[in-house]
């Protein structure tokens, strides 16, 4: 009997891969937007039976902020994040390395790891490749990310590649790490999932130098870091053009922190299969809210006896049962349900986006789709 492959590459269309991801916790169907609970919770209160209702599958939660509070041995003790949760489906953890190294005036670097201090109570910290691995080993998260170092996008060559040369190291000594855990009797996930990060701002032969590295360790997944974090647009684009060739086709790709459903769009034509993003519950929290016909910014006073739903046709929870005036009013008077309904719809928009995402990639006409939504949702009201 022919074993199945963890990642199965189902079909591409031009560069844009459509997959699936087999995991201790269900299958990922590729592409796929992971809606972001940094401190396991999806800020809007929005619970875990919501997220199921708007049709997330994988969740991302942050080991910097759980290590802080309320602490990874704490959610060890309460039987694992998906039991502290109540959630049954992939969970990622983000390695914590792009808080800590925003964290620039309370954090030392070293080649052991980085010293810092918490910005909740100022307390000492030490986190290096090993601490990350058994931080989110106790997390018992579907996916961890290895430990790196995240350098500003227009940091100089000489400092750009001693930074990358370290996130080399730290990722073997993540891979060591992690492979340790998983053989230790008292792990509760010990089929826990290693992607390592490409680093290297917006240098190209760096990017591609630090890809051919890393993937000579045949990791579960790889994924493209420090983008999103101040260049252009353009620039972003140019290093996924640039760097994706040389990450695994047959393997999962993730553009992490990434973004607008453009950046989305633009990202899948480039290979890219996994995005994160504070977007959609950001936005959500100030009343802006994703359509097809563009963003909307329901404080506008024209939505003040408008009696439809954010968008015509939309299954969200919002739009199957409240108007645009009611959320406005919630949101002008400052009631948490405002909030709430706006990240739902906003979430279920991205989740949804990401199935005609798959759809289309399917029917071999992803060129087209992205053509025609992008064009769709070029206006903001």
């Amino acid at each position: 009997m022919k074993e199945k492959k963890v990642y199965e590459l189902l079909k591409q269309d031009g560069l844009a891969k459509r997959g699936r991801l087999h995991t201790i916790h269900g299958t990922v169907e590729t592409p796929v937007f992971m809606n972001v609970g940094t401190a396991a919770a999806i800020k809007g209160a929005v619970s875990t039976a919501d997220l199921q209702e708007i049709k997330t599958q994988v969740e991302l939660s942050n080991t910097y902020h759980l290590h802080v509070r309320p602490g990874d041995r704490v959610v060890k003790s309460l039987g694992g994040l998906h039991k502290f949760m109540v959630w049954d489906k992939p969970i990622l953890t983000d390695s914590g390395g792009f808080q800590v190294f925003s964290l620039a005036g309370l954090r030392q670097i070293k080649e052991e790891g980085v010293y810092f201090h918490s910005h909740i109570d100022g307390r000492k910290i030490f986190m290096g490749p090993e601490e990350s691995m058994q931080i989110q080993s106790n997390l018992a998260s579907t996916i961890a990310m290895a430990f790196d170092e995240c350098p500003s996008s227009v940091a100089d060559r000489a400092y750009m590649e001693r930074s990358v040369d370290r996130t080399s190291r730290w990722l073997v000594r993540c891979k060591q790490e992690m492979d340790r855990l998983n053989q230790l009797p008292d792990t509760i996930n010990r089929n826990q999932m290693l992607f390592g990060i490409n680093q290297g701002g917006i240098y190209e032969d760096i990017r591609i130098r630090h890809a051919q590295e890393i993937t000579q360790l045949k990791l579960d997944g790889y994924a493209v870091g420090g983008l999103a974090v101040g260049e252009s647009h353009d620039d972003m684009y140019r290093i996924l053009e640039a760097v994706v060739p040389y990450l695994p086709v047959d393997k999962p790709t993730y553009l992490m922190g990434v973004g607008t459903p453009a950046n989305i769009l633009e990202a899948v034509d480039r290979g890219v299969d996994f995005f994160d993003c504070v977007y959609p519950s950001r936005n959500g929290r100030h009343g802006h809210v994703y359509t097809n016909q563009g963003k909307l910014n329901l404080f506008n006073a024209k939505y003040e006896l408008d009696e439809g739903p954010i968008e015509e046709g939309c299954r969200c929870p919002a739009c199957k049962t409240y108007s645009r005036a009611y959320i406005r009013h919630l949101l002008k008077a400052k009631e948490m349900l405002g909030m709430r309904l706006c990240v739902l719809h906003n979430l279920y928009f991205y989740n949804t986006m990401m199935e005609e995402i798959r759809e289309a990639i399917e029917a071999g006409n992803y060129k087209e789709y992205k053509s025609a939504k992008l064009k769709r949702m070029s206006k903001n009201t």
